[in-house]
């Protein structure tokens, strides 16, 4: 179902844009709406008689601005049907060089990987995997397959849950292979080929893929300003539930990825009871929530809102990503759904990562040293981009691992493939975009350390100072979205 852009509402997004030449200056303007999002994807735009008139310029001013749009790639003609937005298919999913095969795409000699929200092991894990080694003998004797998980494990988790507001029993935990294995594990339990899930939008791209290949049929609801307010856009989220009924609904309320935003208590209450209405079931990633860098109360848990709710979990983001031990916790009457799909993944996480990871729990001091390390990891990157690129624009987050960064002008994809020659390796904003989009958003995560991170934003600088500033329009636009 295509949405029909009204001629007025495209006056009102386009502002007063650069008229010199006018024809020019309209490109620029709807390529920057188009890119950023805020004429969605697949939108039947006014037609040229229309704009015409809303706009006060004359029939060739629009008819070479759509001609130039379409060239751009920026939007297509349909004999018969009208224009409608799109994005050049480079910019629709960026790649993302972040988990390459082995043995391929050989890095240059002292580059800097800023595409994966993950950095070295936190101290203390080799001494949990020392004294996990002198706990496994004792389990050699079993046949080492459990498609729930380690008893003593389920109840580590079971027990942090009921300790944020949650009773949560053992058996309500499935233990997986980290929370990507999760979600595909849940998003193949509980839907088919063809049901309608709904994702955020910027969001966690790996789980786009995940939703994508397990068949879902996709549909993204755009988070609000990422600069400013609370990030959900909740008369759109309800709006979207209404209008799409969709059977799954996959969101990061805690420290959200990559925007940061973080969920309050009424704000949860409020999209659980969406949801309900909706009859739509949400799973929810809660890889982030224990890395929050302030002394502030959390929110209760979301399903804590929505008893229905599925919820996702790791140690990855806690401790180490080569700990490839996540969770689910669900209402028991889904646990033997979620075992039965999960076995046709795998027979059970590697027991002895979780007998490392029930070792690290144990010790929570561990996790508090994480925080302090990722605390000053985020206010190192943001010291130096504020020194050295203070036109860009982001909000700090109080927790989660990345900054989300809107660019003055000009193209994210265009910097990062700018970039790769010089050995810093960026995800643009399309790799966070379900259909492609926020091509002026970079994400940057700040779990490096201090020195690669300030070494990595001067290079960047450099680039940037010697970029073309391609689109007057875009500039101006953005300038009025920060504001």
């Amino acid at each position: 179902m295509n949405r029909t852009l009204a001629p007025e509402r495209l006056a009102t997004l386009v502002g007063e844009f650069n008229r010199s030449p006018a024809y020019r200056g309209l490109c620029q303007a709807l390529q920057e709406l188009i890119g950023d999002g805020r004429i969605p994807l697949g939108t039947r735009l006014p037609s040229e008689r229309a704009v015409t008139l809303a706009l006060g310029v004359s029939r060739n001013t629009v008819t070479r601005a759509y001609a130039d749009l379409i060239a751009a790639g920026f939007a297509t003609a349909r004999q018969g049907a009208g224009t409608f937005a799109t994005v050049p298919v480079d910019r629709r999913r960026a790649h993302d060089h972040a988990l390459h095969a082995l043995g391929t795409n050989p890095a240059i000699e002292g580059a800097i990987d800023l595409n994966c929200a993950a950095g070295a092991a936190t101290p203390g894990v080799a001494a949990a995997y020392e004294r996990a080694l002198a706990a496994l003998p004792s389990y050699l004797c079993s046949d080492g397959y459990l498609p729930s998980g380690l008893p003593g494990l389920q109840a580590m988790i079971a027990e942090s849950y009921a300790r944020r507001g949650l009773p949560t029993a053992p058996e309500q935990i499935v233990i997986t292979s980290g929370a990507l294995s999760a979600l595909a594990v849940t998003a193949r339990a509980l839907s088919r080929p063809g049901d309608r899930v709904m994702l955020e939008s910027p969001v966690y791209s790996n789980a786009i893929e995940a939703l994508r290949l397990g068949g879902g049929k996709l549909i993204s609801s755009p988070l609000a300003n990422p600069l400013g307010g609370q990030g959900w856009d909740l008369d759109g989220i309800e709006a979207t539930l209404r209008q799409t009924s969709p059977h799954l609904a996959y969101l990061i309320p805690d420290f959200q990825n990559p925007t940061g935003f973080l969920m309050d208590d009424a704000m949860r209450a409020r999209y659980a009871a969406a949801l309900r209405d909706a009859r739509t079931t949400a799973i929810v990633d809660e890889t982030l929530q224990a890395t929050a860098l302030s002394d502030a109360p959390m929110p209760a848990p979301f399903a804590a809102h929505a008893t229905d709710a599925i919820t996702l979990g790791s140690a990855s983001k806690m401790f180490w990503g080569g700990l490839r031990v996540g969770w689910i916790r669900a209402p028991r009457p889904l646990i033997r759904r979620l075992i039965n799909a999960r076995v046709q993944f795998d027979l059970g996480s590697s027991l002895f990562d979780q007998l490392v990871v029930a070792q690290l729990l144990a010790q929570p001091d561990i996790l508090a040293n994480r925080r302090e390390l990722l605390r000053q990891r985020r206010d190192a990157l943001i010291a130096a981009l504020r020194e050295h690129l203070p036109d860009w624009r982001f909000r700090q987050p109080e927790g989660g691992l990345t900054l989300w960064v809107h660019l003055p002008h000009g193209s994210a994809t265009r910097l990062c493939a700018d970039m790769e020659r010089s050995g810093i390796h960026l995800a643009p904003g399309p790799v966070f975009s379900v259909e492609g989009g926020a091509d002026g958003w970079l994400r940057i995560p700040y779990a490096k350390p201090e020195e690669e991170l300030v070494r990595a934003v001067k290079e960047v600088a450099k680039t940037w100072a010697v970029a073309p500033r391609d689109t007057h329009g875009r500039h101006e636009v953005s300038r009025r979205l920060i504001a």
